[in-house]
């Protein structure tokens, strides 16, 4: 009989215990970093109707989506709008139809947060994913959402990133309006300015000194067009006070959208440091679009900074419509999207994040002989009540295999226990170390055995951590 393919299909990514447990972990500090800022959780299914997901993500989000189908096609008695169904893409959407739905039981401003797996049918390419983890956060309002809200964004990321201490990082921050209005200015509008808002979008793939180059070749933007744009890119390039007062100088200020968006963007940055956000760890950064159609002001995106060709860690933005197309009410929103799969294929990658153990357990009870398995299913009890998360070795080894399976798996503590330690009452508790150093064991009374572990995770710092 022929064997299955083992490996998984591209795009689609599977991580080891070790780097799972870390995984787990970001998810657990980005939830309470969510909840700490009062957002609350929701989940959405997976699978939407494909004009629910087409309703506002354009052209290229159009590209992405995954179509879902049965096996064996449609069959007697099915719902027919089966054949119209497909994965979610993102979590906004779908977030659109579920605050449309069930607006007459929420709290305006609503505030959630969403922990779920999307997909996206994209060229799977270098920490770029099929399949991926997103955890977003948004402010949605009843007609009216105070530009608070979007200054409420970064200081969030703030207390997520420093939380995940995975190095310093800068939270870059624009406003789409400026963009949409200095191509007005110059004489650029409709569909024109759509898509030179998505090659802009992309332009930090590629070195500064080819941006007038991919302008004119992925644009139909004059010569003259992309002569302002590029000059107007590098000549912002300067502190949050000074960006903002070239800004009100310019001559695209008659627009508008231009004025508006330089009046909002400096009501954001002005609260984003009022919230607590240090100046060292935001910036203007004029060139940031952010590629989705349903963007209709504030915008960010995070970098880890020494780490920038990793792109963006964090982004999302102001949303001023998106749920028009399921309700006649407006509800405006803000909101941001972290990549999780996407940043943790590239942390490990690039050894930021060093994975210390393949499994949860921080004690290995051993057995030295099988007739004293109650005591050490005991000993175990005792330990998880204390919530230390213990294993006990149950297979016939010698003890030097058990301990090198605590080696291996990054078990930091092991309990030692035979015919004399348990006629005395004792256990001897081992710090391992890869050498299996000898000199950190000592005796203890099984009556103390939860509180001198709990101390010596504590003395070790090995209480939580998995990197």
């Amino acid at each position: 009989m022929a064997k299955s393919a083992k490996s998984t299909i591209s795009g689609f990514i599977e991580f080891l215990p070790e780097q799972q447990l870390v995984l787990q972990e970001f998810i657990c500090r980005i939830r309470e970093a969510y909840e700490l800022h009062g957002f609350s959780p929701i989940e959405t299914p997976a699978v939407e109707r494909v004009d629910v997901l087409t309703s506002k993500g354009g052209e290229s989000a159009e590209r992405e989506i995954y179509a879902i189908s049965r096996l064996l096609g449609q069959q007697d008695g099915a719902d027919v709008t089966d054949a119209n169904l497909a994965l979610h893409f993102d979590l906004t959407v779908p977030l659109a139809r579920y605050v449309a739905s069930y607006a007459s039981q929420l709290s305006f401003p609503f505030r959630r947060y969403q922990i779920q797996k999307v997909w996206r049918g994209e060229r799977a390419q270098a920490g770029r994913f099929r399949e991926f983890y997103q955890c977003d956060i948004d402010i949605i309002g009843r007609e009216q959402l105070s530009l608070l809200a979007d200054a409420e964004m970064p200081a969030v990321i703030y207390d997520v990133f420093r939380s995940l201490t995975i190095g310093d990082f800068i939270i870059r921050i624009s406003n789409r309006k400026i963009l949409r209005g200095l191509l007005r200015h110059y004489g650029v509008d409709g569909d024109t300015s759509a898509a030179s808002v998505r090659v802009i979008d992309k332009l930090d793939r590629h070195q500064q000194s080819d941006w007038k180059d991919v302008l004119i070749a992925q644009t139909t933007l004059s010569p003259e067009v992309v002569e302002h744009l590029t000059e107007f890119f590098f000549s912002a390039d300067c502190s949050t006070a000074e960006t903002l007062q070239w800004l009100s100088a310019h001559e695209a200020k008659a627009d508008g959208d231009f004025a508006l968006g330089v009046e909002e963007l400096g009501a954001v940055v002005k609260a984003v440091g009022e919230l607590g956000v240090p100046e060292t760890h935001f910036t203007i950064d004029l060139r940031l679009a952010r590629g989705l159609d349903y963007y209709t002001g504030t915008v960010f995106e995070t970098l880890l900074i020494g780490y920038e060709s990793i792109g963006s860690i964090c982004s999302g933005g102001r949303y001023d419509d998106l749920a028009s197309f399921f309700i006649d009410e407006k509800l405006p929103g803000v909101g941001i999207s972290i990549g999780l799969t996407r940043l943790m294929a590239q942390l490990l990658d690039k050894n930021i994040v060093k994975p210390r153990a393949s499994t949860p357990a921080k004690v290995l009870v051993t057995s030295l002989d099988k007739k004293h398995l109650p005591e050490y299913l005991n000993i175990a009890k005792v330990l998880r009540s204390a919530n230390i998360s213990t294993e006990v070795f149950t297979e016939k080894a010698r003890l030097g295999k058990q301990l090198k399976y605590a080696v291996r798996k990054g078990i930091p503590l092991v309990i030692i226990a035979g015919d004399q330690e348990l006629s005395e009452g004792k256990v001897q508790l081992k710090y391992l170390t890869e050498d299996f150093a000898q000199k950190d064991i000592e005796e203890i009374p099984l009556q103390e055995i939860a509180s001198r572990v709990t101390e010596k995770l504590r003395e070790l710092s090995l209480s939580w951590n998995a990197w």
